[in-house]
């Protein structure tokens, strides 16, 4: 293929996985317009005849049975693995057309990290059901990918000299990882401030209505503190890879450069996180929050740092 040939691939698979995922949010949306949660088993009577007269059977159903929001739920899932895929090839037609790691630029770090949001979250999807998660992830990566090929968007163009290293490799794969954990960790700690919300309205009776559909707050904060335990560790090692491949790139480890400067504040943020669950033995809506902030945090060094701040580490390519 023609390098004109791969960059229209390129695009246009990535434009299949922007239309794929909103058909998958669709399903995932019209999960919760439809759906019904059952809080018990429903228990149906079956009459039947015998000599001795009339014998009542009972059948139980299982919670969810035949509900029509769990087969949307199911069509959105399928859906964003499909999405999944053309995303991956879509960054990989990128890869090869750009005759390297397709991580150059603000363009293609940002269809890369859309493809790690998706990635952790599917993978973690294979352990546990969190379908009912799918909305809150689907949304921010059409936001990513949309944001990308409008406004993000450049022709493939060589490294800069201080891009030029294995460590680009290494640091930016780390950092992408992070990017999807820290992603799946701020949406759940996000649907936990909604599920407490409505659990404290309950006054300890059942919860109805949309936040019914979610698991209990206390399984909500205990997923999303797993998740920033694993994160935390990759997150330390991309800053510590960084540092290593700021040392040889410009003959220091550390310059308090912008980008550095936001990458330690949430490095801060989430041990912070960490040590308040682990020794104060915080719950409640307080860790959501920080988780949230950590998150922000993660935002403002990944987008604004890279668009607007002089910094050694622009390389937006806009």
């Amino acid at each position: 293929m023609t390098p004109q040939q791969l960059a229209q691939a390129s695009n246009g698979a990535i434009y299949a996985s922007m239309i794929t995922l909103a058909i998958a949010m669709v399903f995932f949306a019209a999960s919760f317009a439809v759906g019904r949660r059952r809080a018990v088993p429903v228990t149906a009577a079956v009459v039947t005849e015998s000599a001795g007269g009339t014998a009542v059977l009972t059948r139980t159903d299982p919670p969810n049975a035949g509900d029509p929001g769990r087969r949307s739920a199911n069509i959105g899932m399928s859906l964003t693995w499909l999405g999944m895929i053309f995303l991956a090839a879509g960054v990989a037609l990128r890869g090869v057309w750009a005759g390297r790691v397709p991580w150059g630029d603000m363009y293609e770090f940002s269809i890369t990290a859309a493809l790690g949001i998706l990635v952790v979250f599917l993978l973690v999807s294979l352990r546990q059901d969190i379908r009912w998660l799918g909305l809150f992830i689907v949304i921010p990566v059409l936001l990513t990918l949309g944001m990308a090929v409008t406004v993000l968007y450049t022709e493939s163009a060589q490294l800069v000299p201080a891009l030029k290293s294995y460590w680009l490799l290494i640091h930016v794969t780390a950092a992408i990882i992070s990017s999807g954990a820290f992603t799946l960790a701020a949406a759940v700690s996000a649907v936990a401030l909604f599920r407490g919300r409505a659990e404290r309205k309950a006054d300890g009776g059942p919860v109805t209505g949309l936040a019914a559909r979610f698991p209990d707050q206390l399984r909500l904060q205990t997923m999303a503190n797993r998740i920033i335990a694993f994160t935390f560790p990759l997150w330390t090692f991309a800053i510590i890879a960084g540092a290593i491949w700021a040392e040889n790139a410009w003959g220091r480890y550390w310059g308090w450069d912008p980008k550095e400067t936001w990458a330690f504040i949430t490095w801060v943020i989430f041990a912070c996180y960490l040590h308040a669950r682990s020794t104060v033995g915080w719950r409640g809506n307080r860790a959501s929050w920080i988780a949230i902030i950590g998150f922000s945090a993660f935002l403002v060094n990944y987008f604004v740092i890279n668009v607007f701040a002089a910094s050694l580490h622009s390389y937006s390519g806009l």
